[in-house]
């Protein structure tokens, strides 16, 4: 029964090719554009490299300080708060303290290059997940010596040594000569604790280290032992909240900081003013913003439909003459109808691999690597899904409801 609705719903598609054509193109655009959004969101927040164990990872990226009269200064944190207080933090397996990336030049033949250099300790490297090309990353005695010694990524390799061989070569940033040790694939600049172009010693600023500010330019990754304990993390860090000291009280009395996942983290700081996570507002806003996406193409679709189902009254008509129940002519309307959603959701994917290709090209997201992954995709068949049910339910509901009659004179009313 299935093979013969999917034959009949071809040979429907074939007798107007101009309504096929503009629901095609309504389709395969309005997925195109959400699969090209979900890929954008996996890239962000989901568990790719270096963070691809961020079910068991937080960060704590802004503290934020409020004074009695509704003043308030926020930043990254200090070195200090993270050492001093953060790393302190019985829960966690591990914590890491690195640098906010600095924007430095480099000179290569004369000719000026642009480059991100991050200073990470040692637990940076084995919280996060690298994918190594050439060589290692810096270890404790290269932190203990504060070693001029440097991790790269492979478009530095590219542009300053000509995609030979980095190790053991010296790559000069800033007008200091650092020693190449290692080459990692890139980072893209999406994933702010990790990203950079090159990353060296955090022993290199040991001279802010004495600094008893709170707020600074460093981040802080915390690594749960298990998904269960990042609950007793957060608690264990707002109880340690309660014990920080406030070095100047004019520039506020009142301490906001979290670690946060990196849902949690952007939500907070765009949403939630630095003090609420604000996820669930962020889902809502999503929702809403994907709803009235869908909204127009789906009426339209639905409009297409219902005038494509008009030209089919008499067929439905002959049909219910002879028996068929309204959950049958629903049955196989439906069926056609996400044959053709699924028709132009193909062609919405072929698309979005396309476009993602093309911001992959164009740098617009430095060192982007968009693509369609088993959940990107996994979303794109349940938007098709979807997509189709909601557009073809209620004109097959609307044409079944005709009795024979009516159907037979074409079912204009």
């Amino acid at each position: 029964m299935l093979k013969n609705y999917i034959i009949i719903a071809w040979k429907v598609l074939q007798r107007r090719k101009f309504f096929t054509f503009i629901s095609l193109f309504g389709i395969s655009f309005t997925l195109m554009v959400l699969m090209v959004v979900t890929s954008l969101f996996d890239h962000v927040f989901g568990p790719q490299m270096p963070e691809r164990n961020s079910d068991k990872l937080l960060f704590v990226n802004m503290i934020r300080q409020e004074g009695e009269e509704g003043n308030s200064m926020s930043g990254p944190p200090s070195y200090y708060f993270l050492d001093h207080y953060v790393k302190k933090l019985q829960t966690p397996e591990k914590v890491s303290i690195s640098s906010v990336f600095t924007p430095l030049n480099s000179y290569v033949q004369n000719k000026k290059l642009a480059l991100d250099l991050k200073h990470t300790d040692q637990a940076f490297w084995e919280i996060l997940d690298f994918d190594f090309v050439e060589g290692r990353a810096f270890g404790k005695t290269e932190l203990d010596n504060a070693s001029h010694v440097a991790v790269i990524n492979e478009n530095t390799r590219k542009q300053y040594f000509g995609g030979e061989s980095a190790l053991g070569k010296t790559i000069e940033v800033n007008q200091v000569k650092y020693k190449v040790i290692g080459v990692v694939k890139d980072v893209p600049v999406l994933r702010v604790h990790s990203y950079a172009d090159v990353w060296v010693p955090i022993t290199l600023r040991q001279s802010e280290f004495k600094n008893d500010d709170l707020r600074g330019m460093f981040f802080g990754i915390i690594q749960a032992k298990s998904t269960g304990d990042l609950s007793a993390i957060k608690d264990e860090y707002a109880r340690m909240m309660t014990q920080v000291k406030i070095k100047d009280p004019k520039q506020g009395t009142t301490l906001y900081s979290f670690p946060d996942t990196l849902l949690e983290a952007f939500a907070r700081t765009s949403l939630g003013g630095g003090r609420e996570s604000s996820v669930g507002l962020f889902y809502t806003l999503l929702a809403i913003a994907a709803f009235l996406f869908m909204l127009l193409p789906t009426m339209n679709l639905v409009n297409i439909n219902i005038s494509r189902i008009l030209e089919r009254s008499s067929e439905i008509g002959v049909r219910k003459a002879f028996g068929a129940s309204s959950k049958v002519i629903i049955g196989q309307l439906v069926v056609e109808n996400v044959f053709l959603t699924f028709l132009g959701g193909m062609l919405g994917l072929v698309l979005s691999l396309g476009v993602m290709q093309l911001i992959n090209n164009s740098g617009v997201i430095a060192y982007a690597d968009l693509g369609l992954n088993v959940r990107v995709f996994a979303w794109g068949i349940l938007l098709c899904l979807v997509f189709g049910l909601i557009s073809g339910v209620y004109p097959a509901y609307k044409m079944s409801r005709l009795n024979a009659v009516e159907a037979l004179r074409g079912g204009t009313k």
